[in-house]
């Protein structure tokens, strides 16, 4: 099938193809190039096929967003297709797919990678947004002056820093890593918006992804259906769910929206904090 997109079309990258990258992509994709990422390249191949085979204009390439290089060869094959307009990093591992020390390196470090490198080619008048987690909004409270090092400290400095080392939990820093996913975008928007484009978070809760019931299945799953049970929602939520928030943030509504984070949980965090 061949592509309709000119070849002036403007650049939509999605690092991270799984449920959520792909509803983004299908919902972002009409009249644009996609540019998909991601580290496995079995998911990403089922993807870029998925799309192409309905019409979309897709480039497949791999990433380790872990690395800086990678990242940064991934921005700059985003610019060479063209307008760089919308960027949307939806790659993550949960507490129950990997250890503390994976979890930082690539929710953490692979956020703040991202940011300063799709920073840098972002193009006018163009969005990015940033899938973090309801976590970020339940992670203990941390000091101002953690705070300030999560959002300012370089990328490439990030995992020295003293209150970092030696965490053992996963779960632990998985929560503070989505917490300083808010904290790099705040502080990015900053940057961005000298290039005349904007940045956000956006803070799902349970998705009815397979990493969603990866975590319903593991050792948390009864705590996690007791939060959905009490929530004003009531359901899972769906990658459609996120697509269409995502879209609100990337689209002409949310022009005046840059570095906040947008929470999309059905309600479970507002349970939590009035119950």
């Amino acid at each position: 099938m061949s592509s309709t997109v000119t070849p002036a079309a403007p650049v939509t990258v999605v690092i991270g193809t799984g449920g959520m990258g792909l509803a983004v992509a299908r919902r972002q994709g009409p009249g644009r190039r996609l540019l998909l990422a991601d580290f496995d390249a079995k998911v990403l191949d089922a993807a870029a096929d998925a799309l192409r085979g309905v019409g979309h204009d897709v480039t497949a390439r791999a990433v380790d967003v872990s690395s800086r290089p990678s990242v940064a060869a991934l921005a700059d094959a985003a610019a060479g297709l063209g307008a760089v307009t919308e960027v949307v990093h939806t790659a993550g591992l949960s507490p129950v797919q990997a250890p503390a020390e994976a979890v930082l390196r690539v929710d953490l470090l692979g956020v703040a990678y991202v940011l300063e490198e799709f920073g840098r080619v972002v193009a006018p008048g163009g969005a990015g947004v940033v899938v973090a987690s309801m976590a970020g909004h339940m992670n203990p409270p941390l000091d101002a002056e953690q705070e300030r090092a999560l959002a300012t400290t370089p990328a490439d400095e990030l995992l020295g820093l003293p209150f970092l080392r030696g965490q053992t939990s996963a779960a632990a820093c998985y929560g503070l890593a989505k917490r300083a996913n808010h904290l790099r975008v705040q502080a990015a928007s900053v940057a961005w918006g000298r290039r005349g484009a904007r940045v956000n978070s956006l803070s799902p809760g349970v998705i009815a992804t397979p990493m969603g019931r990866q975590e319903l299945a593991g050792e948390h799953g009864e705590g996690m259906r007791a939060m959905i049970d009490a929530s004003a929602v009531r359901r899972l939520g769906t990658p459609d769910d996120i697509a269409a928030a995502t879209a609100f943030l990337l689209g002409p509504g949310a022009s005046f929206v840059s570095g906040t984070d947008l929470l999309v949980d059905g309600g479970v965090v507002a349970a939590l904090r009035s119950a």
